[in-house]
């Protein structure tokens, strides 16, 4: 892989950009304090903005890294406040595979946003940092995760069943996955 780090990312409806200290209102009134947001994710809702505060710093920090690849999604049309996040969560440098992971606030489900930003990155990982593979996975309880991996492309894998755990518990996993020579 050809590491670059956060490089900002524009599509029709959105900037995909690099974390600032200052989005930490944004995050956590838009969705990092929302249990409906955070029912099938792996960390619980902030409990306050000094939390949000606190992990923020975190991740500006990361970006010293060439391997952090972390994007706050923005509407162009909403200013410059994040409404959600997508950034690899694991990687696997021996096989060239990314796993990604994505949240937006719940004002702004349904609207093809989080496809638009996960089909950017996408783009992005494949043709600039060369991936050759791209994985996702979510809980089948939430199957509107699955319907955005599958509306850029990736292909189902399968479920691995009690092999996870979010904020319901022990839970299965479906996976889905696209490979480069499959664009």
């Amino acid at each position: 892989m050809k590491h670059c780090g956060t490089q900002k990312l524009e599509t029709e409806r959105l900037i995909l950009r690099r974390y600032v200290k200052d989005d930490a209102e944004a995050m956590y009134k838009n969705w990092a304090s929302d249990p409906e947001v955070t029912k099938f994710l792996t960390w619980q809702p902030h409990s306050s903005q000094k939390v949000s505060q606190r992990i923020l710093e975190d991740w500006v920090k990361q970006y010293a890294e060439e391997t952090t690849y972390h994007w706050a999604i923005v509407l162009k049309n909403n200013g410059d406040e994040p409404i959600g996040n997508i950034s690899v969560v694991h990687m696997r440098e021996d096989i060239s595979m990314v796993h990604i992971g994505y949240c937006i606030g719940r004002a702004y489900w349904n609207q093809g946003i989080t496809s638009e930003a996960l089909k950017a990155v996408m783009d992005f990982l494949f043709d600039v940092v060369n991936v050759n593979r791209i994985e996702a996975r979510h809980d089948p309880r939430n199957s509107n995760s699955g319907k955005v991996m599958k509306k850029c492309g990736m292909k189902y894998e399968g479920t691995l069943r009690c092999s996870d755990r979010n904020n319901q518990g022990v839970c299965d996993a479906c996976y889905y996955a696209l490979l480069k020579s499959e664009r």
